[in-house]
């Protein structure tokens, strides 16, 4: 399990940063270098969900939760906008979802 969250973590921050990068680019008119350095580490984010022991539709669904989580928290940090208790909430219910979905008994 410790794994798995972890895998979700790393896809999660190359997805976001990748994007971040993207969007740097193409928004605030930084460098094509900003672009480039995005889509590779948004070809990595493609590679680690592969990483995961389940199958591709619950391990996408589960990823899910993880996003939100760590979409709110990269907007904390670098664009300083603060969580509200609906974000905490919705960020919670998000995580508990993929953790049944990704962890729950099956048979």
């Amino acid at each position: 399990m410790a794994w798995s969250v972890a895998y979700f973590v790393v896809a999660g921050l190359a997805e976001i940063g990748g994007g971040y990068l993207v969007w740097l680019w193409l928004r605030d008119g930084q460098s094509a270098l900003f672009g480039l350095a995005g889509f590779a580490i948004l070809a990595a984010y493609g590679v680690i969900p592969t990483l995961q022991p389940a199958g591709f539709g619950r391990v996408y669904a589960a990823y899910g939760g993880f996003f939100i989580v760590l979409s709110l928290l990269w907007g904390w940090g670098v664009d300083s906008t603060v969580p509200d208790r609906w974000d905490v909430m919705g960020g919670a219910l998000s995580v508990a979802g993929a953790v049944l979905i990704m962890f729950a008994p099956r048979g």
